[in-house]
C-alpha cells in the first residue's frame, strides 16, 4: 500500500479515516512464528483492534484470540475462532461474567483471590482454569501501560502463593495454565526471560499444568529512533531456557504469547484533512478535522505518531503544532517538522492500527470515523462512518 493509494481512499471514503493493510499484519505474524518456534502459540490481543474483519483475517493466519471482556469473546466466536483457541483474560469482573465465558467453552484466566475462591467453591475442578500471576516486574514504555509492578491491579501477587495453594487444596480447582503480562512496549528481552524463570519456579506447584502464558508487550517503533523487540533474539533465549528446564525437571509446557499492538499497529494509517492553518505570535497550528476523540494516544500516553503530508510530499519542511477540533486541549504533536501544509491537504498518522479506533468516542458529539481494510490490492469498507442518528440511537427521550 503506497501513499497515492491512501490519497485515493481519502477521496473515496472521506476523512477522518482509518486504513488497515492486511499484508503488514501477515508480515508481523510471520516474524513471530519464525522467531519463536519451539512449542509456541500466539493469541491475538484483540483489544488493540477488534473489527470483525480483522479478527477473521487473523483467524485465517492461524492465531488464537486473547479477550479481555465477554463481548470480545462473543466477537471472537462470531469471527470463527474455535473456543479452544480463545483465552479470556479479564480483570475486576464478577463471577457472572466468568460463567458467561464458561458457557462459550473458552480458556479462562482468573486474576484475583476473591473470584478464584468463589469459582472453586462453586465449580471445583469441573472446568480447568488459568491463574494470572503478578510477578512484580516493572516493565513497559509508560507507567500507565505497565501491568506487572507491585501496585498494579492485574494478577495475583507471587507473594500470595500460599493463599492460592489453600484455595486449590480446599476446593479442588484444576489449574492448567499460568499467565503473566508485565506491560507494553518492552524492548529488553530479558524481561520475558525473567518472567519465564518465575513461571518455572511456580510450575511444580500445579500438577495439571499444561500452558505457560507470557502475555506480550512486544515493542513496535513509532519513530525513526525507536527499535522493535528483537523477537529472533527472544526466541533463542526462550528456547535455551525451556531446554534447560525440560532437561532438569523432565517436564514440558506449551508456551503462549498474546501479541496485539505488534500485529496491527504498523498496519494502520489514520487520514485527516487540514481544516485551517492558524498562526499565533508563537506557533503555527495545523487544525485538522479530527481530535483525541478519534486518536487519544498522544494526549493520554504522550505517544508519538509520525505525521506526514500526503498532498505535498515534496514541499519545504516547516514547523507546526498539529491540533484537533475538540473543545479541550487537543494536541497531536508539538513543534513537528512537516512538509508545508496547506488548507485541505491530507495528512497521515503512521502506526495507527492499535488503540486508535478502539479507544475512540463521540466526545463533543463528534462522529466516529470510517474504517477501511486494504486487502489483496483493494480497499474494502469495514465500518461505515457515523451519521447524526447514531448519536441518538440509544437515547430515550422522556421530555
Amino acid at each position: 500500500m503506497i501513499d497515492s493509494e491512501l490519497l485515493m481512499m481519502a477521496k473515496e471514503f472521506g476523512t477522518p479515516l482509518y486504513v488497515y493493510n492486511t499484508e503488514s499484519i501477515q508480515t508481523q505474524f510471520q516474524k513471530l512464528k519464525q522467531g519463536l518456534k519451539k512449542n509456541t502459540r500466539f493469541f491475538y490481543a484483540c483489544k488493540a483492534l477488534s473489527n470483525i474483519n480483522i479478527l477473521k483475517y487473523i483467524n485465517k493466519l492461524g492465531a488464537g484470540l486473547d479477550c479481555v471482556s465477554i463481548n470480545e469473546v462473543h466477537l471472537g466466536i462470531k469471527a470463527g475462532f474455535e473456543p479452544q483457541n480463545i483465552l479470556f483474560t479479564p480483570n475486576c469482573i464478577d463471577l457472572a461474567e466468568i460463567e458467561a465465558a464458561m458457557a462459550f467453552g473458552v480458556h479462562i484466566n482468573i486474576d484475583n483471590i476473591s473470584i478464584l475462591e468463589q469459582f472453586g467453591n462453586k465449580y471445583a475442578g469441573s472446568y480447568p482454569i488459568f491463574i494470572r500471576i503478578n510477578p512484580h516486574i516493572f516493565a513497559g514504555g509508560n507507567y500507565k501501560i505497565s501491568t506487572g509492578h507491585i501496585d498494579s491491579k492485574f494478577g495475583i501477587s507471587i507473594h500470595q502463593m500460599r493463599h492460592i495453594e489453600r484455595i486449590i487444596k480446599s476446593t479442588g480447582i484444576r489449574v492448567e495454565g499460568l499467565h503473566m503480562h508485565t506491560g507494553s512496549e518492552i524492548k529488553d528481552v530479558e524481561v520475558f526471560v525473567q518472567g519465564l524463570e518465575i513461571m518455572f519456579e511456580l510450575a511444580s506447584q500445579f500438577p495439571d499444568l499444561k500452558y505457560l502464558d507470557m502475555g506480550s508487550g512486544f515493542k513496535v517503533p513509532y519513530s525513526d529512533e525507536e527499535i522493535a523487540t528483537d523477537v529472533a533474539l527472544l526466541g533463542k533465549k526462550v528456547s535455551k531456557a525451556i531446554e534447560t528446564f525440560e532437561k532438569e525437571q523432565n517436564k514440558s509446557f506449551e508456551l503462549w504469547f498474546e501479541p496485539g499492538k505488534y500485529l496491527v499497529s504498523e498496519s494502520g494509517s489514520f487520514l485527516v484533512k487540514a481544516n485551517v492553518i492558524k498562526q499565533t505570535t508563537a506557533t503555527v497550528f495545523v487544525g485538522v478535522n479530527s481530535g483525541f476523540n478519534h486518536l487519544i494516544r498522544p494526549m493520554f500516553y504522550d505517544a508519538y505518531h509520525k505525521i506526514e503530508n500526503l498532498s505535498n510530499p515534496k514541499g519545504n519542511q516547516r514547523i507546526y503544532t498539529v491540533v484537533g477540533n475538540i473543545c479541550e486541549t487537543d494536541t497531536f504533536a508539538w513543534d513537528r517538522k512537516i512538509n508545508e501544509v496547506r488548507e485541505n491537504d491530507i495528512l497521515v498518522f503512521r502506526n495507527a492500527g492499535a488503540y486508535g479506533f478502539e479507544m475512540s468516542s463521540n466526545f463533543n458529539s463528534r462522529l466516529k470515523p470510517a474504517e477501511v481494510m486494504w486487502h489483496e490490492g483493494k480497499p474494502h469498507l469495514i465500518r461505515k462512518r457515523d451519521v447524526f442518528e447514531d448519536l441518538l440511537r440509544n437515547q430515550v427521550e422522556v421530555l
